[in-house]
């Protein structure tokens, strides 16, 4: 199957880690991704709250030119992901202001007409491909790695109808099939914050406190993500949450696709490993065949 591939600001940025693990995990399941040419921001939440014409605009913008190429988009950030598929919807759904966009993308020579489907790399890999075939794929057992699969609030709430909104279970499934021993982890889909840390910095260092410890508590090695800023708070932030609340948090954090990545036996330089701030650890390291503590 070929996809649009929309990597987002993060991913070509700040978090080039899932990005490079993104598209090799791919790429060794025969999936082709054609990254969307001259895509531009998502929009992400900042904009809705200017002008939301103006923020649909935008982010309709990378649906005109998928839909142009034929294809339905991939976008592995969350947000990325929730930005698009809301302006997918609404537009679908009031086709006044799907007229006024329109009228602003025809300034640039595009239209959209509603069809393309955004669709998260999780949905794919489970759904689309399906867990047989990864499994057929596999090079190495994760061999009872202990891990939190950490969704955050975003990929399958509110509207999102690939995994159960409370309690999704795909990562799970996905991981247990792996070799890897997935945790009670009951904060799954809580919020690590976001944006407050550059606001509210306090309340977004509890919060990710709070999930370290959930992670801890039950025994995890590894905490996986499916979104940037999650994985930028839980990680980046583990050295200031250490000072604020005299704790001793090391916790390694992993984007999901880079763990599958270990399992599909792919290099590791690929996968973008070597740009952890938390060292992986012993058990991922040997697993990986490198290290990078």
């Amino acid at each position: 199957m070929k996809y649009a591939y929309y990597p987002g600001c993060s991913l070509e940025k700040t978090q080039r880690g899932y990005d490079e693990s993104v598209r090799e995990v791919f790429k060794a399941l025969d999936q082709e991704l054609i990254e969307i040419d001259d895509w531009n921001c998502c929009g992400a939440t900042m904009y809705m709250s200017v002008k939301e014409t103006v923020s649909l605009a935008v982010s309709a913008r990378n649906l005109a030119l998928a839909e142009r190429m034929g294809l339905d988009i991939l976008a592995p950030c969350s947000s990325c992901f929730t930005t698009l598929s809301k302006t997918n919807r609404i537009l679908n759904q009031i086709p006044e202001m799907h007229r006024d966009v329109n009228e602003a993308l025809a300034e640039g020579g595009l239209s959209y007409s509603g069809k393309v489907r955004v669709r998260h790399p999780l949905d794919i890999l489970m759904n689309d491909i399906g867990l047989e075939t990864v499994r057929a794929k596999f090079k190495r057992n994760l061999n009872g790695l202990k891990i939190a699969p950490y969704y955050g609030c975003q990929i399958v709430r509110p509207d999102k109808t690939f995994d159960d909104r409370e309690n999704p279970m795909l990562l799970d499934r996905l991981f247990r099939a792996c070799g890897g021993e997935p945790v009670y982890f009951p904060m799954k889909v809580r919020c690590c914050g976001g944006m407050l840390m550059t606001t509210f910095e306090e309340t977004a260092l509890k919060l990710n406190k709070e999930l370290l410890e959930c992670a801890m508590d039950n025994g995890a090695d590894v905490m996986v993500t499916t979104c940037p800023l999650c994985h930028f708070n839980l990680e980046a932030y583990q050295g200031k949450i250490n000072n604020f609340y005299k704790t001793k948090f090391n916790v390694p954090v992993m984007y999901f696709t880079q763990l599958l990545g270990i399992a599909l036996g792919l290099p590791a330089k690929g996968l973008g490993l070597d740009s952890s701030f938390i060292p992986l650890g012993e058990k991922i390291n040997s697993l990986a065949e490198a290290h990078y503590a």
